[in-house]
Parts: C-alpha cells; sequence; structure tokens
C-alpha cells in the first residue's frame, strides 16, 4: 500500500514537473514571441517615418518640377504675346503710313482728272504717274497665327512628357547578351526581343557563359550599385521566368531557380499561374493576365520588386544582401506545336 501511495506521488511529482517544464518552454516562447513582435513594431514605425519622409521628397520633387515647368511655360507664353504683339504694331505703323500715302495719291489724282483743260492735264500726265508710282504699296500681309497650339491640345500630355526626362528611373533600354543565350533561343537584331525556336538548334559555339539546359539568356550590363528599373512585355503568354542572376551563377545542365543558387526571379506557369522562385514557391496574387512585368532593383538596400507594370500594383519583394554582381535573366519557356506561348519576351523601352 506503501508503495503504491509512493508510487502515485513519485508520479504526480513527475507530471507536475513536466507540465513546469512545458510552462516555462510555453514562458520562453511568449517572451521571445512578444520581444520579436515589439522588434517589428518598433521598426515598422521607424520604417513608416522613413517612407513618409521619402514620400513627401518624392511628391516636393514633382510639385517642384510642375512648379518649374509652370513658371518656363508661362515665361515663354509671354515672350511669344510680346513678340506676336511688337510684330503686329509694327505692322500697322507700316501700313498705317503707307494708307496715308495711297489717300494723298488718290486724292491728288482725282483733282487732276477733275480738271477742264484736258490739255494741261494731259501735259502733266507723266510727271503725275511717275509721282504716284512712290504712294502705291501692295499689302502682303501674310497673318501668323499666335502660337495657341502649344499651350493648348492635350497639354497635361505635352507637360508630362517635358518632365519624363527628369524622373528616375524610367524603363531602361536593356539588350540581351547573345553570348548568354541558349541555342535553342533567336534574338532580335537589337537584342531585346527573345523567343524558343522550334526549329534545329542554332549553331552557336559553346562557352561557359552559354546556358545549355535552361532556356534562358542574361542581359548585357551587370549590376553592382544603384537603382535600376526594366520592363518586360510577357502578353500572350503560357509560361516564362523573369528576374535576376548572379553573374556568376552556373549555367550549365539543369538548373534550380531559386536564391540560395543566385538567381531571384517570379514565374508564370500552367497558363495562369503566378509564383515567386523561392524555397518552396510563393503563389502570387494576380487577379488579371499580366501583360507587362515591371522590375526594380535597389541594389545598395537589397530590394528587388515586381510589379504589374500596366498600373504600377505590387507583385512581390526580395530582400537580400546580394553578394556580387547582377544580371537581368530572361526564360521565354519552350514553346509548342500547338501553337501555345509561341510569342516572345519583349524588354519595353518607353520613347519620348
Amino acid at each position: 500500500m506503501e508503495r503504491s501511495r509512493q508510487k502515485r506521488s513519485n508520479l504526480n511529482l513527475r507530471e507536475l514537473k513536466e507540465q513546469l517544464q512545458a510552462l516555462q518552454d510555453s514562458e520562453r516562447e511568449h517572451t521571445e514571441a512578444l520581444q520579436l513582435l515589439k522588434r517589428q513594431l518598433a521598426e515598422t514605425k521607424s520604417s513608416t517615418k522613413s517612407l513618409r519622409t521619402t514620400i513627401g521628397e518624392v511628391f516636393e520633387r514633382l510639385h517642384r518640377l510642375l512648379r518649374e515647368r509652370q513658371k518656363a511655360m508661362l515665361e515663354e507664353l509671354e515672350a511669344d504675346t510680346a513678340r506676336t504683339l511688337t510684330d503686329i504694331e509694327q505692322k500697322v505703323q507700316r501700313y498705317s503710313q503707307q494708307l496715308r500715302k495711297v489717300q494723298e495719291g488718290a486724292q491728288i489724282l482725282q483733282e487732276r482728272l477733275a480738271e477742264t483743260d484736258r490739255h494741261t492735264f494731259l501735259a502733266g500726265v507723266a510727271s503725275l504717274s511717275e509721282r504716284l508710282k512712290g504712294k502705291i504699296h501692295e499689302t502682303n500681309l501674310t497673318y501668323e497665327d499666335f502660337p495657341t497650339s502649344k499651350y493648348t491640345g492635350p497639354l497635361q500630355y505635352t507637360i508630362w512628357k517635358s518632365l519624363f526626362q527628369d524622373i528616375h528611373p524610367v524603363p531602361a533600354a536593356l539588350t540581351l547578351d547573345p553570348g548568354t543565350a541558349h541555342q535553342r533561343l533567336i534574338l532580335s537584331d537589337d537584342c531585346t526581343i527573345v523567343a524558343y525556336g522550334n526549329l534545329h538548334p542554332q549553331p552557336l559555339q559553346d562557352s561557359p557563359k552559354r546556358f545549355d539546359v535552361e532556356v534562358s539568356v542574361l542581359g548585357s550590363e551587370a549590376f553592382s550599385s544603384g537603382v535600376h528599373y526594366w520592363e518586360v512585355v510577357v502578353a500572350e503568354k503560357t509560361q516564362w521566368v523573369i528576374g535576376l542572376a548572379h553573374e556568376a551563377a552556373s549555367r550549365k545542365g539543369s538548373i534550380q531557380i531559386q536564391p540560395s543558387r543566385g538567381f531571384y526571379c517570379i514565374v508564370m506557369h500552367d497558363g495562369n499561374q503566378y509564383s515567386a522562385c523561392t524555397e518552396p514557391w510563393t503563389r502570387l496574387n494576380v487577379r488579371d493576365k499580366l501583360d507587362k512585368v515591371g522590375v526594380f532593383l535597389d541594389y545598395d538596400q537589397g530590394l528587388l520588386i515586381f510589379y504589374n507594370a500596366d498600373d504600377m500594383s505590387w507583385l512581390y519583394t526580395f530582400r537580400e544582401k546580394f553578394p556580387g554582381k547582377l544580371c537581368s535573366y530572361f526564360s521565354p519557356g519552350q514553346s509548342h506545336a500547338n501553337g501555345k506561348n509561341v510569342q516572345p519576351l519583349r524588354i519595353n523601352t518607353v520613347r519620348i
């Protein structure tokens, strides 16, 4: 009996110790969670303050650019007005003088025609005709319209285009590096368009730079600092991968497109599904099929952000400490005999 009671006592004691341990573990976990939440709270407040400043600076710059453009346009209007008014006033003065001479000539001629002595009149015709020549003037007036078209029409669009050269960054005119392209890829002459070719592989010389399994190609420019933005037209495709790759990333064999392998990309797959190439993939919330994707890189801040470039709605953000030079990455995916995915990828350049 005593042993039984002792056994139950030991069992209860062990259960209590286990419960204590569970409570202590829970306490530690809650403490760590609260510390994390407090850190996130502080970081969020700090980030919000920083973002408020950034947003304010961006809009102030735009306001300043608009004010400067308004001032320049009003000054240009005043100059055009002054020039036009001066020209008109000079013409008014010149034609007024000419009109007086014409009127004088007409009066002289009327008086001579009224003379009754025809013989005397005829005798003076030659000299009178010579005198009147200096009083006859052709107007030759050409009416130049005031240049209102410069200040009307699609004025907002005109102003936006004039501001475009001061906006940074704008879609960069990237080009593709033919030396990295898989042999089944076909590049346009200006190296801004890439498509998958269903015909025989092109007779291209192999090199360590060239992708030999993945149907991919890199951009010509390598980024190691600064802020960059470019856009890729992906309309009417059922598969593609775009993003960034480490310049030193492997290009041989089958490649896992993920950050640990040096690739930071988003993918369109299965016709209408979008994912970020994380480990595992992260499904993206895309309501309408993408026609154009914007890629924003802030190398120094370790940010790579993807957008729907038609309305600049956010798609996904990679936050990384990039270890070296990065190149833009493009894969149009394989096209099929049934006509699917035959459209190319095209670097979109905004020309003003």
